[in-house]
């Protein structure tokens, strides 16, 4: 494990603040490995081995039932999945695949609960952690569950710009298929709706989206701290798609 990447694991909000003697011994029980694009790192129902860390690439969080298949969130450096089974012993509840050569970190689980009972600032590093991806998951429960589609993609693009600074015109990091899933609706959906809102004020082309009247696509689903957020610190986890970039970029 490189220096570098111990020093940004060791920033991220779970192992911020606990004692170095135990940040050190729970790395020195874990392993880093790298992975190829497309390979299932986990599936929703094993048991909950290790705490994964990813260190390069982007690891793709989905769950399936009866042939159906949803994507729950995109990891990307640095960032942990799926903490809640790894405190709590219990098999996954999604699976986890790589969406490009990734490289991670894996923490054993059970050398994660021991220092869990003996770390008290690292105690409470994960609640904190688990109270956020609770908050995280249910302001996007609210969401699927209280807006119509229209109103998901329109609030999306509106938060999408917000993360890139307040801009008018930005890339999407992720494929619309992954958007979509992510909106609860099919690609063939959402290529229909982001055609429905040009009148609302937001041109779409490729991956490129452009916002023609803010003001009218605010009106199409109008912003809600208690939907959109944000906290003031984001979690290493949640439930979330990558930020938008600046064309050109």
């Amino acid at each position: 494990m490189r220096v570098q990447d111990l020093a940004d694991i060791r920033q991220l909000p779970v192992f911020r603040n606990m004692l170095q003697s135990s940040f050190d011994a729970l790395m020195q029980s874990a392993y880093a490995q790298r992975f190829p694009s497309g390979l299932v790192l986990i599936r929703q129902g094993d048991s909950a081995d290790f705490l994964h860390v990813v260190v390069e690439g982007s690891v793709e969080l989905y769950a399936d039932w009866q042939g159906r298949t949803t994507t729950m969130a995109l990891i990307q450096p640095v960032g942990t999945f799926i903490l809640a089974a790894c405190v709590r012993d219990l098999p996954y509840l999604m699976s986890a695949r790589t969406l490009e050569p990734s490289r991670l970190l894996l923490v054993p689980a059970s050398d994660l609960r021991a220092i869990f009972r003996s770390d008290p600032e690292f105690a409470v590093s994960i609640v904190g952690e688990l109270a956020g991806a609770f908050r995280s998951m249910t302001r996007h429960a609210k969401n699927l569950k209280l807006r119509t589609s229209r109103e998901r993609i329109a609030s999306y693009l509106l938060k999408q710009s917000q993360l890139a600074g307040g801009v008018d015109r930005f890339v999407l990091q992720v494929e619309k298929r992954l958007v979509a899933s992510y909106l609860g609706m099919t690609p063939e959906n959402l290529s229909r709706a982001l055609k429905a809102l040009e009148p609302d004020g937001v041109s779409v082309k490729g991956q490129t989206v452009t916002i023609t009247d803010r003001t009218r696509l605010k009106a199409a689903a109008p912003p809600d701290v208690l939907i959109d957020g944000p906290d003031p610190e984001s979690m290493s986890g949640g439930v979330s798609l990558p930020g938008p970039t600046l064309p050109g970029a």
